[in-house]
């Protein structure tokens, strides 16, 4: 009797360790679906130009070289666009 009690919490033990490690294995398969999946959407959009504005101008004199300044500017938006 003693030993049959203790076959049967082996297999027990046993049982237990293999629905531990199917559980992770079930876990680990779940998230690295979850990243593919997520690569993929990420994939299917691109950042393209929106919107360019070039500035180009003279200011006026400054006081304490009295000469003109020159003011140069390029301002570039983006957005996101579906391939």
């Amino acid at each position: 009797m003693k030993f049959r009690t203790l076959r049967l919490f082996q297999r027990r033990r046993n049982a237990r360790k293999k629905i531990q490690t199917t559980e992770k294995a079930v876990q680990a398969l779940i998230i690295g679906l979850a990243l593919v999946l997520l690569l993929l959407v990420g994939c299917s959009y691109r950042m393209v130009p929106n919107e360019t504005k070039i500035e180009y101008g003279t200011t006026e004199t400054d006081s304490k070289n009295d000469k003109l300044q020159q003011k140069q500017s390029i301002t570039q938006s983006w957005k996101w666009e579906k391939q």
